[in-house]
């Protein structure tokens, strides 16, 4: 059940652009995690679950002209906590004020909010440039009392901090059921599971839940304008969006399906060229 196949695909040639749609078409049949970079994408997914017609549907739905390269490897299950505090997951402090650890962890620094995040597979432990973009506005806005709803909530980092600084309601939204069950299991750890709901689903699930004050997408470029109108539909007037998860090239092509529908854009972070933008629902 912990087993994992790791996939290898080179483009040739290679985009950002390219990568971005990739990985968005293997997350919709199951993938969990990705690793871009400047030859291709790496990305990960439950041995169980690995098809390979199902990767040559993926690659010859990719709205790209260039050839594309494969191989895959297995990798036998382990400890992944373990394996994320060997090599990858330190704690780290956002902003002066956040510091986001494991439970494995026992040199953590003293901060104002205090966030223990036991990864596994699923993304989000404040290092991405998105997610520690996105903690830093966060950490800039008064949330009390606010109704806030984090799509693609990952390991729930994003709504445990909003229910840290006071957020009234709480919904995160998740599409894959390990990462579910990892930021449920979270929010158990930070005491926080009576002020946030995780719902597992995609933009579907939005209909039922209260509208948003704060709307937080820490996803990508695809996902954020297919899902646009979903959004825009539980969002207040007034309210507050925070768009991550892609590059500050792609502000224009995310405008152009959020200003039709009365957003406006109040201003956006970049960071190693991921960006962090801001909305409000006119």
């Amino acid at each position: 059940m912990n087993d994992y196949i790791e996939l290898r695909l080179d483009l040739e040639p290679c985009s950002q652009d390219a990568t971005d749609v990739l990985a968005a078409l293997l997350a919709e049949v199951g993938y969990e995690s990705f690793v871009p970079d400047e030859r291709g994408l790496t990305a990960y997914v439950r041995s169980v679950q690995y098809d390979d017609s199902v990767v040559d549907d993926v690659i010859e739905s990719l709205p790209f002209e260039c050839a594309v390269s494969r191989q895959s490897s297995y990798i036998v299950g382990q400890d992944w906590n373990s394996e994320w505090e060997k090599n990858y997951f330190k704690p780290i402090v956002v902003g002066d004020r956040c510091v986001i650890h494991s439970s494995f962890h026992s040199d953590v620094p003293a901060a104002e909010y205090d966030i223990v995040i036991d990864p596994k597979m699923a993304f989000g432990t404040g290092h991405h440039a998105t997610t520690s973009q996105v903690i830093e506005a966060l950490l800039s806005m008064d949330l009390n009392g606010l109704s806030v709803i984090d799509m693609g909530t990952g390991t729930g980092i994003l709504a445990i901090l909003c229910a840290m600084r006071g957020a009234a309601s709480v919904n995160g939204v998740e599409i894959d059921p390990p990462a579910w069950e990892n930021a449920v299991e979270n929010m158990r750890l930070n005491g926080v599971e009576t002020s946030v709901t995780v719902h597992l689903g995609d933009a579907s699930v939005l209909s039922s839940l209260p509208m948003a004050d704060v709307f937080i997408a820490n996803i990508n470029r695809n996902i954020i304008t297919a899902d646009l109108p979903a959004y825009a539909a539980i969002i207040k007037q007034g309210a507050t969006v925070l768009f991550s998860g892609f590059y500050e090239s792609d502000i224009p092509v995310i405008m152009s399906v959020a200003e039709p529908l009365g957003f406006v854009e109040e201003g956006h972070t970049s960071l190693n060229d991921w960006c962090c933008l801001k909305l409000k629902k006119k």
